[in-house]
């Protein structure tokens, strides 16, 4: 589920405040997919009988498949956009199964500089945050 308040994609359409959500179920699937690409193969993720056995009592989501909805998110709403760069605290955990609601919103912009600056976070189904952090996206101007 996306929610797009100013859908225009020129820096000069954004205002600070503006929000964009997305919301993502966890699957199992989206977990191993992301381990075969990345390597990433921690028994925290991939091994239920280890991670059960583990202080979170049950097999974790990597992190940055959160931090990737949420550059999604800055991608749809910014087309030709270029993220440079982010920055992320990972809050709590995200298990398999986990609803995560990622929100990107407009902190500030600089027009001269072709320059957005977003705050971003995910929060689980329970209304947790999960993840906070900032981005910084450089936008052409059209026309």
């Amino acid at each position: 589920m996306a929610t797009t308040v100013n859908a225009g994609d020129n820096i000069a359409d954004k205002q600070v405040g503006d929000l964009w959500t997305f919301r993502k179920t966890i699957t199992d699937t989206d977990v191993q997919l992301f381990a075969g690409i990345t390597g990433d193969m921690n028994p925290l993720h991939i091994d239920g009988v280890y991670a059960s056995g583990s202080e979170f009592r049950g097999r974790l989501a990597h992190g940055v498949i959160g931090v990737g909805i949420l550059v999604g998110i800055m991608a749809r709403e910014l087309p030709g956009g270029v993220l440079l760069g982010q920055s992320i605290k990972f809050l709590k955990p995200v298990y398999i199964g986990d609803t995560l609601t990622a929100c990107v919103e407009v902190a500030g912009k600089d027009e001269e500089k072709d320059l957005i600056f977003f705050k971003c976070w995910c929060e689980n189904q329970h209304g947790v945050k999960v993840m906070a952090g900032e981005a910084t996206g450089l936008v052409r101007k059209k026309g």
